[in-house]
């Protein structure tokens, strides 16, 4: 009798499951390009999909499915229509999204959450006037924790960086790596392990979170850790305009509900914990993590190098016709407040 109860119940949750799945007016599918086990695939989809699903009452389902190309074209192909929704990194397309790269900003923040729901703010505020993304439905802005230096050699000054082949990703961080006078390699992230383990570049900037799903642990001799890191990454997450647009208004509006901040935050969030990770990733393989402090020599030397960056962006959005320096601004005031409410 027990079995057949227990036989009757999973019957009963797979009919719900399938009636849920049949009630479903529009099934929206997202593009996805890292790793299962990435926080992106592993927290923020599954969440952001129960939160569409809830707040649209069934009439809308998320699928998510792997994109086995380039990153970079993410953005085309959801434009496209190839895939309803997708997200990337902002600098992949040079010169598109140049206004979130106010996050990329070295010194500016210090943990994913932050930075993501002050930068989706600023956005909102002050620079969803440019249209930078015409053609697009914006869902959600993101960025990583602060990147790192993950290397195949100790970094004891930063004149050990120097003729070293690092791979960038682009935005802000090719700027540092110039000022670092290293031999920049660019190649989107998921390269890292396979370039570093052949000898192509002895190292790369990323966030700490990718000693664990990048398995850079195997291959890293040293993690050097800045106080406020040397970088970050803007992402964007994005939907086809038709497909939104075919949307009823009603669920137009609940998706946006869940998305803008609120997607912003879980993101940034769910990004930063894997950091967390990362760390106890490197020292449990034996990888030699260094905690730097503000006193340190090295951060002298990286705050001295990096100076000035803040205007180069600023000059380098002139034709955006928005006010940067306002913008910049009002990044910096909504990092602190945000800060303080922790």
């Amino acid at each position: 009798m027990m079995n057949f109860k227990k036989s009757l119940l999973c019957v009963t949750a797979g009919a719900v499951l399938s009636l849920s799945a049949t009630a479903a007016e529009t099934t929206l599918r997202v593009a996805t390009w890292l790793p299962p086990t990435n926080p992106q695939n592993e927290t923020v989809w599954p969440i952001w999909a129960k939160w569409v699903e809830e707040a649209t009452e069934g009439r809308v389902e998320i699928i998510v499915e792997n994109y086995t190309g380039h990153p970079k074209t993410i953005f085309d192909a959801v434009e496209d229509g190839v895939y309803d929704v997708g997200f990337s990194v902002n600098a992949y397309l040079p010169g598109r999204f140049s206004l979130t790269s106010v996050a990329e900003i070295p010194g500016e923040i210090t943990d994913a959450e932050t930075g993501s729901v002050a930068l989706w703010r600023t956005y909102k505020n002050y620079f969803e006037s440019a249209d930078e993304y015409n053609g697009l439905q914006l869902l959600a802005l993101f960025v990583h924790g602060p990147g790192q230096l993950h290397t195949k050699f100790p970094v004891n000054s930063l004149d050990d960086l120097k003729g070293k082949k690092m791979r960038v990703g682009g935005g802000l961080i090719n700027d540092i790596a110039e000022r670092l006078e290293v031999t920049p390699v660019s190649a989107p992230a998921p390269k890292s392990y396979e370039m570093m383990q052949q000898g192509v570049v002895d190292g790369t900037f990323l966030p700490v979170q990718e000693q664990k799903f990048f398995r850079l642990s195997e291959i890293s001799s040293d993690l050097t850790l800045f106080p406020r890191g040397l970088y970050t990454t803007a992402f964007s997450v994005v939907m086809n305009i038709d497909a939104f647009e075919d949307l009823s208004k009603k669920d137009q509006d609940a998706i946006m509900r869940v998305s803008g901040e609120k997607l912003s935050r879980l993101a940034g969030a769910a990004w930063g914990k894997a950091d967390e990770n990362g760390i106890l990733e490197a020292k449990s393989n034996g990888v030699n993590v260094v905690f730097l402090t503000e006193d340190d020599q090295r951060v002298k030397d990286l705050n001295k190098l990096t100076k000035g960056i803040d205007q180069l962006w600023i000059d380098s959005v002139k034709n955006r016709d928005v006010d940067a320096k306002a913008g910049l601004a009002a990044f910096r005031k909504y990092v602190n407040e945000i800060n303080s409410e922790k």
